[in-house]
């Protein structure tokens, strides 16, 4: 298995993905876009690609943000769906699945920081592939935004602040609007980055205090997460 990240800034991370894919002995490639390096002109490198989140909205510009393409990520999401690879979306990267396939992305009812349980729909407790998530389920959360619905997506989960957390686009094609890749030093990260949206957001329904972040046990949440993906991974070479 052969898996290519996208990563959008220095303080997001591949988090529970990368030793998940480590321990398993898969290829890593990374386009970290941040620092110059651009997405995939192909898919022929990879078998499943990974899309992260970052502060950017997939209609955000090149004017904007000189290091974002939108339609250069899209356009590599729509090669690798049509390739029959894996194609997994986290926050950012859930939206730019949606968009891809001509849905817009969509202003969450709350803005959601920090770990909230996401709950299953009936599709979700009946899924082979995330049953075994339990629900509700305590996950991570960093976003203000979620991704469009297609006429295919099926909603596998929901939260109180959030209805479309984890989205199935196609077989292999799935959106996390949550962030079941936390770890310690992931959201370290974007504490250290993000001071002033925190203190901004005090106050609000759904944002954790820097503190329980920190105090949070991201453990059980990432162990659900690599079973999902072997389980995929598996489907995906039957």
């Amino acid at each position: 298995m052969r898996v290519h990240f996208v990563i959008h800034e220095s303080f997001e991370s591949a988090g529970a993905y990368l030793p998940w894919a480590e321990e398993r002995g898969y290829a890593i490639s990374w386009s970290r876009v941040y620092a110059g390096e651009s997405v995939p002109a192909s898919t022929d490198g990879f078998d499943m690609l990974v899309v992260f989140g970052g502060p950017q909205s997939p209609r955000t510009t090149l004017a904007e943000c000189p290091y974002f393409d939108a339609q250069a990520e899209q356009h590599l999401i729509n090669q690798a769906i049509a390739a029959r690879k894996i194609v997994v979306g986290i926050c950012l990267g859930s939206q730019l699945i949606g968009e891809a396939l001509g849905a817009r992305v969509c202003q969450s009812p709350e803005k959601e920081v920090g770990h909230y349980p996401i709950t299953l729909t009936d599709a979700g407790k009946t899924h082979p592939l995330i049953a075994h998530f339990g629900s509700p389920l305590m996950v991570g959360h960093w976003h203000n935004d979620m991704p469009g619905l297609t006429d295919q997506a099926t909603v596998l989960a929901t939260s109180e602040g959030c209805p479309r957390q984890i989205v199935q686009y196609g077989n292999f094609v799935y959106g996390f609007q949550c962030h079941m890749e936390f770890t310690a030093e992931a959201v370290e990260g974007l504490i250290q980055h993000s001071e002033q949206e925190l203190a901004d957001a005090k106050g609000k329904p759904f944002i954790r205090s820097v503190t329980e972040m920190r105090e949070w046990n991201y453990q059980q949440m990432n162990e659900k997460l690599w079973q999902f993906l072997d389980l995929l991974v598996e489907k995906r070479n039957d």
